[in-house]
């Protein structure tokens, strides 16, 4: 599992605009969406590789064995059939960009 951290001298200021057109530039449809706390998200799957980015909150992602907190900031690769499940951690509703790679 690796996380790629926001890097505001590369990236510019973290804001949803930047995240989407960042995603955007590597050949991703993004949609928003805004997890309230207690969310949690059972071992799943997808046909298609995803990349999850954190706007605000944290966001725990337990991926091929591994287990990381993603907090604002933060991109997660999620390649199409592995299992992996979600979670919301604390009282912060996660706001989060989900881009599904079209290219």
């Amino acid at each position: 599992m690796q996380i790629e951290h926001w890097d505001p001298a590369r990236d510019g200021e973290l804001t949803e605009a930047n995240m989407r057109r960042k995603l955007q530039a590597r050949g991703c449809t993004v949609s928003k969406y805004v997890y309230p706390p207690g969310t949690h998200f059972p071992e799943h799957d997808h046909g298609v590789d995803k990349i999850d980015g954190v706007l605000s909150g944290r966001f725990r992602m337990d991926l091929q064995g591994g287990s990381a907190i993603l907090e604002a900031g933060d991109l997660l690769a999620v390649p199409k059939h592995v299992l992996h499940s979600a979670e919301v951690v604390g009282d912060e509703p996660v706001v989060s960009l989900d881009a599904i790679r079209t290219t």
